[in-house]
């Protein structure tokens, strides 16, 4: 078991803030025109950021958004969290003989990496949000909060400490927004709120999203989520004994990776021990694009439009999974009764009654994770190109031969990402033109084996599922033919044992279209006061 110092680890990757009720989000970023200043700048925030140290979960008081302890306690009203695009860590002085030993990727950068994202298109970077046209994104400053007001405070605490190394660090603007605004000062973000004012998971194509973070060892995660989280064993996927914690080292540098290795790090190693690697990129959804095709083709769809959806993604849109809920009426009794027991643990004052609620949902949570595909090799419950079974394939990729891998998922773990991010925009005017999405972040130990690898090979190509040049009918980067109609594929597998042939979808269009974003350095909480101070010595 690794034990990880979490008061050093920047909170944002051990904790996915959603969960514990921060909904609202802001990122920010700065460009370093003065690198002494910048260096001032970052240590003024310092004392200001998140770690990933354990909170006691009670309730915070907005009177603890200014000057919040966040190194442990009770859950603050905001949260803060600072990383450095390769440029930015330049120009902070950080010696050439350490940024030499980045790696190659993330020296340079998303935009020179368009081909291998399938960036092209409407996803071309000529045509990203104006903060992204040249290489002045330095630092990125993401705020997380409960409420607007908590949010508010800190983004003012943040800019007041701009403005007192005025022209040395200057704030960026250039993201679009709605009514053709094309200079906002931060990039806003949401949960998305449901009809009673309440927060809820869900994403604009009305997916309930954040399902399924990797488990790895020393996360502090409860023992639980190793269920669904963890790397497959091949026994039972619905009890611990079916998985087992992924290796630290997939998502902290410093640590045993699952090849048994620590991965390629930066020097020296107080640079990057407990630090990592975050992928951050703006996609806008194409929700009426997407509202039109499903209302099109689900009409042709035998089980109709929202099973055609659920095959898309893999799962159905309250979130159960295909694989253990393949047909909607057990996807709605699923989700009726984990909101009941969620429910009752709100109006319960009983401690037995809760005691026993709490377990009751506890085990109807699991149910969103606890599954593989090993009883599903013909993928006619979920069909190979789903959304979830190409981001994370479990053990499918070993197609029945159970004694290939001593791992049955060992194919796929090595190319886990942790997600964070929120949604942005206003979808409820169903159309493409305004602007909602997803800022979509991903943490990883290895940009390039991780990330770069699931977008290139898992989500804009199809042949490590059977698929030849078959992309994710979601994500995937759809071109267009001579009419200007879409020209994706995608196949919807049936039993070998059933009558009913596969079928197949064609003419998708592009859904998911990249708005910008960078490669991102976290560095710890050690690395970051290093940087500051100008006394990393790569020697």
């Amino acid at each position: 078991m690794s034990h990880l110092d979490l008061h050093d680890i920047q909170g944002n990757i051990i904790k996915a803030y959603g969960r514990y009720g921060f909904p609202k989000g802001r990122y920010v970023f700065f460009h370093i025109a003065d690198g002494m200043a910048g260096r001032q700048f970052v240590q003024a925030l310092a004392p200001s950021i998140t770690t990933s140290a354990p909170w006691r979960m009670r309730g915070a008081a907005k009177t603890h958004v200014h000057g919040e302890k966040t190194s442990g306690g009770h859950v603050p009203g905001v949260t803060t969290n600072i990383a450095f695009t390769y440029h930015g860590l330049r120009e902070l002085g950080v010696p050439r003989a350490s940024l030499q030993s980045f790696p190659d990727e993330f020296a340079m950068g998303m935009k020179a990496r368009r081909d291998i994202l399938g960036d092209d298109g409407a996803s071309d970077p000529a045509k990203w949000d104006p903060i992204w046209s040249g290489d002045e994104v330095h630092i990125l400053v993401a705020i997380n909060a409960r409420d607007e007001e908590c949010l508010e405070l800190r983004y003012n605490d943040v800019l007041a400490l701009c403005d007192e190394f005025r022209g040395g660090v200057v704030l960026l603007k250039g993201h679009r927004g709605p009514n053709g605004q094309d200079d906002l000062p931060y990039q806003p973000a949401s949960a998305i709120y449901d009809n009673t004012g309440e927060p809820t998971s869900k994403e604009h194509f009305g997916y309930t999203d954040g399902i399924g973070d990797p488990y790895f060892k020393g996360s502090g995660s409860h023992p639980s989520n190793v269920i669904g989280g963890g790397k497959a064993t091949g026994r039972s996927p619905e009890s611990t004994d079916g998985w087992e914690p992924l290796e630290t080292g997939e998502f902290l540098l410093g640590y045993r990776d699952e090849a048994f290795e620590c991965p390629e790090s930066p020097s020296p190693k107080l640079l990057s021990h407990n630090g990592t690697f975050m992928v951050y990129r703006k996609l806008h959804q194409n929700v009426r694009a997407f509202d039109d095709y499903l209302d099109h083709v689900g009409r042709e769809y035998p089980a109709g439009k929202e099973a055609l959806a659920a095959k898309f993604a893999g799962r159905w849109r309250n979130g159960a999974p295909l694989a253990r809920f393949p047909t909607e009426k057990e996807a709605d009794t699923f989700a009726e009764r984990w909101s009941k027991a969620k429910a009752q643990i709100a109006s319960t004052h009983d401690l037995e009654e809760r005691r026993i609620a709490k377990e009751q949902f506890t085990d109807l949570n699991r149910q969103f994770s606890a599954f593989d595909y090993t009883n599903d090799q013909e993928g006619a419950r979920c069909p190979f190109g789903s959304h979830i079974r190409r981001a994370n394939p479990r053990s499918a990729l070993a197609y029945g031969t159970k004694d290939a891998f001593e791992t049955p998922s060992a194919l796929a773990n090595r190319r886990r990402l942790i997600r964070r991010g929120l949604p942005y925009g206003d979808s409820t005017r169903r159309n493409d033109a305004d602007e909602h999405g997803i800022i979509f972040m991903a943490i990883n130990a290895s940009i390039r084996r991780q990330f770069e690898f699931v977008q290139q090979q898992w989500m804009n190509y199809g042949n490590d599922f059977r698929l030849a040049n078959d992309k994710d009918p979601i994500v995937g980067n759809h071109g267009q033919d001579e009419r200007g109609n879409g020209d994706g594929h995608a196949v919807i597998q049936t039993a070998s044992s059933d009558d009913n042939p596969p079928f197949f979808c064609s003419k998708l269009p592009r859904f998911v279209e990249t708005r910008g974003g960078d490669y991102f350095f976290i560095p710890s909480l050690t690395a970051l006061r290093m940087i500051g101070e100008g006394s990393i010595d790569p020697t």
